[in-house]
């Protein structure tokens, strides 16, 4: 019964592509068990049937096109005149530019990999060094599946069957609570090591904000659109989509067809490689349920203890250790048949603990040694890696304060849903 466990271990181990290793495990175990070949393709394709799921490309691509479009370029801008003048201002522009990125793309690599080239650009240019420049990058990322939209939220929406609008709405204050934590740190090193400061010019903010109006409104845009009902979180990525276009093309000019072709490449490859992941995991996740393997974990887990406080904190422990090695999409797949009959046992809300599982996946997305978008801030910023790993873990304390803050105090969560959203979208 565990033969394809261990299969999937070893897999790891190897260094074989984690959706291939969660698949041939899942296929192993199928065969091994004696189950019929039909299921193995049923199960995948069952995994990514689901109209919910078409705004993972979208938001891919969406994400894409800003960055191709220079709409990322004109956000850091309007960011540096706005907080610029603070000690450390560049890192402080750095953090409120991935807050508004944030509510465009839902998306930490495509913030790390676009955004942070031109954050970190700006930085070392004014006498930050790379692996400061590179941590704040690499911390600020993570706000992107936090703050709505978010594509890991739109995975466990489908999975859990959860409202996706509740679960973007809280995500706001936690998103929010992220940025201004990070920022806490940020003013601290600046004083410690006498970062210079932008200086303040009330003229150059509004001509930067008026320049760059069409790009800051996005987030607004999709926002209102929540709140308002005019549409569901798959429209909202089309949306996106078709607006992020509009602007590059027709009014900042910054796109051509060779971008735009490469942006559909890049999105196609994510997505490809996204909902491979994400079919493979629910094949993987039949056979856990099937063998009753999901139950005997959940077992043992709630065998520890009976307290909320200590299986949340038991559960926390897991996942960051988890997101340390594993996409946030296969862990969101193979883990919440296990974890959501705990959930449910304890009484917990759904949507509250679906953003604290999705934080918990994005700080492993950047502690050292395997955070994926430690190794995209490495590549984008030619930063040293393990010099980059070791600038990082002060960035991950504040996330992780935030963490405990909102795995404990669950209003800061569910009470702007409650408050703006009356039914489930």
């Amino acid at each position: 019964m565990g033969l394809f466990i261990v299969a999937f271990v070893i897999l790891l181990l190897v260094g074989v592509p984690i959706s291939i290793s969660i698949g041939a495990s899942a296929i192993l175990g199928c065969l091994f068990l004696g189950y019929p070949l039909i299921v193995i393709g049923q199960k995948m394709v069952t995994g990514v049937d689901s109209f919910l799921l078409i705004a993972v490309p979208l938001f891919i691509l969406a994400g894409n096109l800003m960055n191709a479009g220079k709409i990322t370029d004109r956000i850091f801008s309007t960011a540096k005149e706005l907080v610029g003048w603070i000690p450390g201002g560049l890192a402080h522009a750095n953090v409120v530019a991935s807050v508004i990125f944030a509510g465009m793309s839902g998306s930490a690599v495509a913030d790390a990999g676009g955004l942070g080239t031109i954050e970190m650009e700006a930085m070392t240019k004014n006498g930050y060094d790379k692996e400061f420049s590179g941590a704040i990058t690499a911390a600020s990322s993570v706000i992107g599946p936090i703050f709505p939209p978010s594509i890991p939220l739109v995975i466990y929406g489908s999975v859990a069957s959860v409202s996706v609008g509740k679960l973007f709405m809280g995500g706001v204050v936690p998103g929010l609570l992220m940025g201004v934590a990070l920022m806490i740190l940020v003013g601290i090193y600046a004083v410690l090591r006498k970062y210079e400061r932008h200086p303040f010019n009330f003229k150059a903010l509004v001509n930067q904000t008026l320049h760059s109006i069409l790009a800051l409104i996005t987030p607004l845009i999709i926002l209102a659109g929540f709140m308002g009902g005019w549409f569901t979180p798959t429209e909202a990525s089309s949306i996106a989509v078709v607006y992020s276009l509009l602007v590059s093309i027709f009014a900042y000019k910054s796109m051509d067809w060779k971008s735009f072709k490469q942006c559909l490449l890049d999105s196609a490859a994510a997505s490809a490689n996204t909902l491979f992941i994400i079919g493979t995991s629910t094949l993987f996740s039949y056979v856990l349920i099937k063998e009753g393997i999901s139950k005997q974990i959940a077992d043992m887990i709630l065998g520890v203890s009976s307290n909320p406080v200590i299986i949340l904190l038991i559960i926390n422990i897991v996942l960051l250790l988890l997101g340390m090695v594993m996409e946030p999409g296969a862990i969101l797949t193979l883990m919440l048949p296990v974890l959501l009959p705990i959930v449910n046992g304890l009484g917990l809300d759904l949507v509250h603990f679906g953003v604290v599982m999705v934080l918990n996946l994005m700080i492993g997305q950047i502690t050292p040694p395997f955070g994926v978008c430690l190794f995209t801030v490495a590549e984008v910023g030619k930063v040293n890696l393990e010099k980059l790993s070791k600038s990082v873990i002060p960035f991950i304390v504040p996330l992780v304060i935030v963490l405990m803050l909102c795995t404990y105090i669950p209003g800061l969560v569910t009470w702007l849903p409650n408050l703006l959203i009356a039914s489930g979208s």
